[in-house]
C-alpha cells in the first residue's frame, strides 16, 4: 500500500461545515453547563461523586468528603466546562479544548458508568447500557481532534497565519547561511 492510499481524501465544504457545526454545538453544550453551574450558588459535584460505584469510587468519594478538595473540583468543573466551551465555539486552542473535553467526559464516564447492576439515585434521561451521552460526545470529540477545524474557521486560523511569516523568515535565514 502506498502512502496516498492510506491518506484520506481532502474534506469537502459540506463535510467541513458539518465538523464545524459539531464543534460549535459541543462547545455550546460545555459552555452552557459551565455557566449554569457558575450561576447556581448551591451547585456542587458532591452528589455526583458520591454516586460513584466503579473502579475509582473510593477516590471520588474522598473528593466529595473533603471540603477543600471538593471546592477545587467544583471550580475546575465550572471553569473547565466554560473554557472548553468558549475554546470550541471560537475555534481557539481547538485541539487543547477538544483534548480537555475528552478527559473531562472520560472522568464523568468512569465516575458513573451505565453498567448493569449500577443504580443511581437520580434518574437518567434514557435507558443506557455501556454507551451513554458522555461516551457518544467523547467519540464525537475524537473525530474533531483528528480534524482540526479551528484552522478552517476560528481563532486558530488567525494564529496559524501569524505564525507562518516567522517560519518563512527563519527558513530564508537558514538558506542564506548555507
Amino acid at each position: 500500500m502506498t502512502d496516498s492510499m492510506l491518506r484520506p481524501p481532502r474534506s469537502t465544504t459540506i463535510q467541513l461545515a458539518a465538523l464545524i457545526t459539531l464543534r460549535v454545538f459541543i462547545g455550546w453544550h460545555f459552555l452552557y453547563e459551565g455557566i449554569a453551574k457558575m450561576l447556581n450558588p448551591a451547585w456542587t459535584a458532591a452528589s455526583f461523586l458520591l454516586e460513584s460505584k466503579w473502579v475509582f469510587a473510593g477516590l471520588f468519594h474522598e473528593m466529595a468528603y473533603h471540603p477543600a478538595i471538593l471546592k477545587v473540583v467544583d471550580l475546575m468543573n465550572i471553569w473547565g466546562l466554560t473554557a472548553i466551551g468558549l475554546g470550541l465555539i471560537a475555534g481557539c486552542f481547538t485541539r487543547l479544548s477538544t483534548a480537555g473535553a475528552m478527559i473531562l467526559l472520560a472522568m464523568y464516564y468512569v465516575c458513573n458508568p451505565p453498567f448493569i447492576g449500577f443504580t443511581y439515585s437520580l434518574p437518567s434521561e434514557g435507558s443506557y447500557l455501556i454507551v451513554n451521552k458522555n461516551l457518544v460526545e467523547l467519540a464525537a470529540l475524537w473525530v474533531l481532534l483528528l480534524h482540526p477545524t479551528g484552522t478552517v474557521i476560528g481563532i486558530d486560523r488567525m494564529l496559524s497565519r501569524l505564525k507562518k511569516p516567522k517560519d518563512r523568515s527563519q527558513n530564508s535565514e537558514v538558506r542564506r547561511q548555507e
